[in-house]
């Protein structure tokens, strides 16, 4: 008969002198998900790839929402909508080449419109960029190709440097303007060793406040319009309560570009719509005296979608913008304000509180818009009205 406890004895010999198993090392793709998750970031889009498995292991242990769409594209345009919506930046995990190269359109938009995105991306191990070896979805230069769509897209090359890198994107989110960031980190980056990484706080700049002149004239101007009309756009969708403040003391029409729909409820009655490339609008805006123009480049897409030359403002022109290049593009200002949307709509209102109560021209206002309303669907073939 075998008698099992010598066999016994021997195992236990042998696991009394066997080496403990070692702790698995925290990588840097694991620490980059928990500082994402020190930042405030809540939600993640992306699709799993066999480069980004150090990303995905550490949402695994977080309480980060992954959301998974068919395309990489769809990922980017999802980061985008979960931006403007929360306000917070949209973040993707993307692989590297092609799944950078099908995000890109969604980049673009993004940068176009000033929508906070992070994109965090794989690229080849340090030793292999710019090689040219034919590596697994190898580009020439990645980086490169998303300069131009991005505030910055920098390549991780010590994952000591991680903290610091994701400060400097965060801030740029808090920025005037936001725009996307493209950090990527090679294959032999992203599964070092990353201990006891602490987030870096990003700098939280504050808003530009107008110029108090120039408030103070363009109140003036305004108090004293008798057809007053604003523009408004994708720059002023953080002072929605303050546009309609300011229209409404100014019983002035309002017109929104696509970016700024919904400013105003689609019932308001100075609501003219988002229909400045029709001519019955086109005729209001050039009856208007001053035109308030906020958060808007006065851009084709959004004036001249007939590309005919047709879009024009007779009246005095008061930009506001908190991009101060912007206020030299497309039409010439009678008076430029470099600020933020919401501190400058509600410091005009203050302002005009102060000043006599407007009078506009009987007949502008709500009932220059209703009848503008008609005139636009009359022009409707019959489902479309």
């Amino acid at each position: 008969m075998n008698h099992p406890e010598p066999l016994v004895r021997v195992a236990e010999a042998r696991a009394a002198t066997a080496e403990p198993p070692k702790a698995r090392h925290r990588t840097c793709g694991e620490a980059l998900v928990g500082l994402l998750e020190r930042h405030g970031v809540e939600c993640v889009f992306g699709i799993p790839g066999v480069h980004t498995v150090e990303l995905y292991r550490g949402l695994a242990a977080s309480s980060i929402r992954h959301v998974t769409p068919r395309h990489e594209q769809g990922a980017g345009f999802m980061a985008d909508g979960y931006a403007r919506v929360t306000g917070r930046p949209g973040v993707c995990f993307i692989i590297t080449g092609p799944g950078m190269t099908n995000i890109a359109t969604a980049m673009a938009q993004a940068y176009a419109d000033s929508i906070p995105m992070l994109v965090i991306s794989s690229v080849n191990a340090r030793r292999e960029l710019g090689s040219g070896d034919g590596r697994l979805h190898e580009l020439p230069s990645q980086r490169d190709v998303f300069a131009g769509l991005t505030a910055f897209s920098h390549t991780l090359l010590d994952a000591a440097d991680l903290p610091q890198v994701l400060a400097r994107a965060f801030a740029v989110f808090e920025s005037a303007r936001p725009r996307p960031v493209h950090i990527e980190i090679p294959l032999d980056v992203i599964v070092m060793p990353a201990h006891d990484m602490q987030a870096i706080p990003a700098a939280r700049p504050a808003k530009p406040a107008p110029d108090a002149h120039a408030l103070a004239t363009a109140a003036e101007l305004l108090a004293h319009a008798r057809r007053p009309l604003i523009l408004a756009g994708g720059g002023a969708v953080h002072a929605a309560a303050e546009l309609s403040e300011l229209a409404e003391r100014l019983h002035a029409p309002v017109a929104l570009t696509i970016n700024a729909k919904g400013l105003l409820p689609a019932g308001h009655p100075l609501l003219i719509g988002s229909t400045q490339s029709l001519p019955a609008t086109r005729a209001m805006i050039r009856d208007a005296d001053v035109v308030l123009a906020v958060g808007t480049e006065l851009g084709e897409t959004d004036y001249d979608v007939a590309f005919d030359g047709g879009f024009a403002i007779d009246g005095r022109l008061i930009r506001i913008d908190i991009d101060a290049q912007q206020l030299m593009r497309n039409l010439r200002a009678d008076l430029a304000i470099a600020a933020d949307a919401r501190l400058a709509l509600g410091a005009l209102s203050t302002r005009l509180h102060e000043l006599p109560a407007p009078a506009p021209e009987a007949g502008w206002g709500a009932a220059r818009v209703a009848a503008v309303r008609a005139a636009v669907a009359a022009g409707y073939d019959g489902p479309a009205r």
